[in-house]
């Protein structure tokens, strides 16, 4: 019975014509055929120079940023915020 209900709900989804959005058909003419492959290589290798650019660019200024702001050390402050005090380890309690 599940089995006739999901065939037959299949057989209505590919009726509809949805299913061309999700599966697009090959063109039959052969320069038709090199032209979309041609454009499909462009556009990848367009991506990929942009992609590569904007990354470039993002490394480029984490280092402007980086070399403009210089090291400020917080104990070389001065200006009150350092906390100075000791420490004790102290050791995990055994389970027994």
């Amino acid at each position: 019975m599940t089995q006739r209900f999901l065939h037959n709900l299949l057989l209505r989804w590919r009726s509809t014509g949805f299913t061309a959005v999700f599966a697009p058909r090959k063109p039959r003419h052969p320069l038709m055929r090199l032209l979309f492959g041609l454009a499909g290589v462009a556009l990848l290798a367009v991506l990929l120079v942009f992609g590569v650019v904007i990354g470039a660019a993002m490394l480029v200024a984490g280092l402007a940023i980086r070399l403009l702001a210089g090291r400020r050390g917080a104990a070389a402050s001065g200006d009150g915020n350092v906390l100075d005090g000791d420490y004790r380890v102290v050791d995990k309690p055994l389970l027994r």
